[in-house]
C-alpha cells in the first residue's frame, strides 16, 4: 500500500469558533500534496504544518461557500508574497472560474505579480484529473440543491457541489466534502475505500453510521461537526461507536493527522 496521509487543517463548520478553522484537509498519496477546499485560515494552518508555498501540486474547491473558499485570496497572497515559483492549477465549479479570477484583480493580485502561472479548470462530473501523481474522480452532489430550487430565478447559476475519489495506485481516499444526502455517499462508495473523510453537519447521524456500518471502509474520519451536534457530541460519539462496531472511526479536530 503506498503512503498516504491526511493532515486536517479545518474541521469546522459553517460557525464561527474559536477552536476550529474551516474546511481544508491536506493529502499526501505517493509523494504528491493536494490541498481540499481553502476555508480560513487556511494560509496560516499550512504553514503551522510546516507545508512551504512550493510544496502543493494543487488545489481543489469543493463548492463556493465561504468556509470552504474564504481563505482562498489570503492564500493566494501569501503565494505573491512568498514567491512561488511553480505553475498551480485550481480545480473548481465552473461557475466560480470567472466571479474568483476577479476577486483576485479586485483584491490587487494580478497575475503579473505571480512569480507563478496560475490556471483555473472546472470540474466536471465524472472527469477523472489529476493532481500531481494522485487521479481524481469527482462526483456530484446535492448539497446546494435546496439552496437552487429556492434562488435560480433570482441567481442563475448552476449551483454545483462535489465529493471526490482520490487514487493513488494502491489506495484510495473518499472525501464527502458537503453533501445533501446520504445518496451521495452511495455513488462514492460504489467500491471499498481506504479512508473516507465524512462530513456530518447535513445529515442524520444515527442513519449515517448505519449507512457506513453497511460499507466497505477501512477507516472513518468524521469532520464538519456542527454546532448542533457539538451540544451532544458525548452521545453522538457513543452511538458512533455502537453502529460502527469495529470498524475505525475517529471525529477530526484541527491539527490531526491520519496515516493510512
Amino acid at each position: 500500500m503506498g503512503t498516504v496521509s491526511l493532515q486536517a487543517l479545518g474541521t469546522g463548520d459553517g460557525w464561527a469558533s474559536d477552536g476550529r478553522g474551516h474546511s481544508a484537509f491536506l493529502f499526501r498519496m505517493d509523494g504528491s500534496t493536494l490541498l481540499m477546499d481553502c476555508g480560513e485560515p487556511v494560509s496560516r494552518s499550512l504553514r503551522a504544518a510546516g507545508v512551504q508555498p512550493n510544496d502543493l501540486d494543487g488545489i481543489v474547491l469543493s463548492h463556493l461557500h465561504c468556509d470552504h473558499v474564504g481563505g482562498f485570496f489570503m492564500l493566494m497572497q501569501g503565494f505573491c508574497l512568498d514567491q512561488r515559483m511553480r505553475d498551480l492549477i485550481v480545480h473548481m465549479p465552473e461557475e466560480g472560474l470567472e466571479p474568483v479570477r476577479r476577486m483576485l484583480d479586485a483584491s490587487y493580485i494580478f497575475e503579473e505579480l505571480l512569480a507563478f502561472k496560475s490556471d483555473f479548470i472546472p470540474i466536471t462530473a465524472g472527469n477523472i484529473f489529476s493532481v500531481g501523481t494522485i487521479r481524481v474522480t469527482p462526483f456530484p452532489n446535492t448539497h446546494l440543491t435546496q439552496l437552487r430550487e429556492q434562488f435560480v430565478g433570482k441567481y442563475p447559476a448552476k449551483f454545483e457541489a462535489f465529493s471526490f475519489l482520490l487514487e493513488s495506485d494502491n489506495t484510495t481516499v473518499a472525501h464527502s466534502a458537503d453533501i445533501g444526502s446520504l445518496e451521495n455517499l452511495g455513488l462514492l462508495l460504489q467500491k471499498p475505500v481506504d479512508l473516507l473523510v465524512c462530513e456530518i453537519a447535513h445529515v442524520n447521524p444515527e442513519e449515517l453510521f448505519t449507512f457506513l456500518s453497511e460499507k466497505e471502509i477501512g477507516r472513518v474520519a468524521f469532520t464538519h461537526v456542527s454546532r448542533p451536534h457539538r451540544e451532544n457530541f458525548g452521545e453522538m460519539a457513543d452511538q458512533a461507536k455502537t453502529v460502527l462496531g469495529g470498524m475505525p472511526h475517529t471525529f477530526l479536530t484541527d491539527g490531526d493527522l491520519i496515516e493510512v
